[in-house]
């Protein structure tokens, strides 16, 4: 693997890439310790070590929202109007028209997301400037301070959106995705460090650090299992002649993820049960908003259920979102192709739809225990940290597509690859 990062770095198209994908993420690590004004340190620190909200969205922006800073909300709005603008996609037909338009479509749509981006990230920022006035922690609370908190988170969010679009065309793999990367890798050596603080004061025993590092190195393999997984339904091509040459005849295969949806179902749930913790944080001197963040507590067993189950209900509906069967049967019908001992069109579509039903119960059962892992790992060592089994999936799936890419340039120069 070394030999073969340094052919890479032998490439020039390919260094330059790589160079600028590094100095984009200092660039990042940079804002992320560039703190919005009107704020009291102090009262931040008191009130960001008493309070458990926001855990996934401060691990996603590196501690930039516990030292909230002006990359505080992270890239998190840009992925909620991302994801709400794939399911407009399907429901509102000029948005379905567009997306089967080509190039011209998707620039039409990612102008729509850039927008709905500035507008989930006004709203989020606006409420976060008032849950901070109504907590003490703004020096001078008011109607400009408010503004100007809003106004500097909001701008935050749209850098590094902007950020990563950079990323994505000069750069090499997502940028957003490589974004949320560095975000939750740089918070890898302050959590090391906590680690070393529990066993060095006797908070933690050495048994318990190794029992936890056991399962993370099980969790680890099991994430890139099943990124990797997949079901591979055979596909067979007629014979078609056409004057002298004759075209088909070829067997090929239809690779269906068993983790088809990815993180997103993990990030959608996480963000409908974080909007009733948001709202009642705004009023802290009232009974039931005390007893809604009781309830949607993230260590209690009803959060935990119903995350569960919302995971596995929007990784069915991303799926059935993003994976058409019956337009899968009909392009092979088209081109000649059968699954053999399926007759082409509505059976093929049928077989497929129950292959990919029960494959991606497989996928939603393992994205719900990973995202309720951090519960069972502190109950189990005692560790009081946030280990978080959907940043290690972002993290572990971020790192193969970017391995992949890199890998794609290394063969396309007769290069060997990472994986022999």
């Amino acid at each position: 693997m070394l030999s073969s990062l340094a052919s890479a770095l032998k490439i020039e198209d390919l260094r330059r890439k790589i160079v600028f994908t590094l100095l984009m993420f200092l660039v990042f690590r940079l804002g992320a310790h560039i703190p919005v004004p009107f704020i009291d340190t102090a009262q931040l620190k008191q009130l960001m070590e008493t309070g458990v909200l926001f855990g996934f969205i401060d691990v996603i922006s590196g501690g930039a929202f516990k030292k909230f800073t002006i990359f505080a909300m992270g890239i998190m709005p840009y992925i909620n109007a991302s994801i709400i603008m794939q399911l407009l996609t399907v429901v509102i037909p000029y948005l379905e028209r567009l997306a089967k338009e080509g190039q011209e479509g998707q620039k039409k749509i990612v102008q729509y997301t850039r927008y709905g981006t500035v507008i989930l990230g006004g709203i989020q920022a606006i409420g976060m400037a008032v849950y901070l006035g109504r907590s003490g922690v703004l020096v001078n609370p008011g109607f400009v301070s408010y503004g100007i908190i809003a106004l500097t988170l909001t701008a935050g969010t749209a850098f590094l959106m902007w950020l990563g679009e950079l990323i994505t065309e000069h750069g090499i793999g997502n940028g957003i995705s490589l974004i949320i990367f560095a975000g939750i890798v740089s918070r890898l050596p302050g959590g090391l460090y906590a680690i070393y603080q529990y066993v060095t004061t006797g908070e933690a025993s050495i048994f318990a650090v190794l029992f936890f590092l056991v399962i993370a190195i099980v969790v680890i393999a099991g994430v890139v299992a099943i990124q990797e997984g997949q079901r591979r339904i055979p596909v067979q091509y007629a014979k078609r002649v056409v004057g002298r040459k004759v075209y088909g005849g070829q067997s090929t295969h239809i690779p269906l993820k068993v983790n088809q949806a990815g993180v997103i179902p993990v990030i959608f749930a996480m963000s409908i049960l974080l909007f009733p913790q948001t709202i009642a944080s705004w009023f802290p001197n009232n009974s039931f908003a005390q007893w809604v963040q009781n309830f949607f507590d993230f260590r209690s067993v009803p959060y935990m259920i119903m995350y569960a189950t919302l995971i596995i209900f929007f990784t069915y509906f991303y799926t059935a979102v993003t994976f058409n069967p019956q337009d899968v049967a009909d392009n092979m019908k088209k081109y000649g192709g059968f699954i053999p001992g399926l007759r082409p069109g509505r059976p093929t579509a049928e077989y497929i739809d129950r292959v990919l039903t029960r494959i991606t119960l497989a996928g939603a059962i393992f994205l719900a225990l990973i995202a309720l892992l951090p519960n069972f790992v502190m109950a189990t060592t005692g560790l009081n940290i946030y280990f978080g089994g959907t940043a290690l999936l972002i993290v572990v799936g971020v790192a193969l597509e970017t391995m992949k890419q890199v890998e794609a340039h290394l063969l396309m120069r007769n290069y060997q690859g990472f994986m022999k």
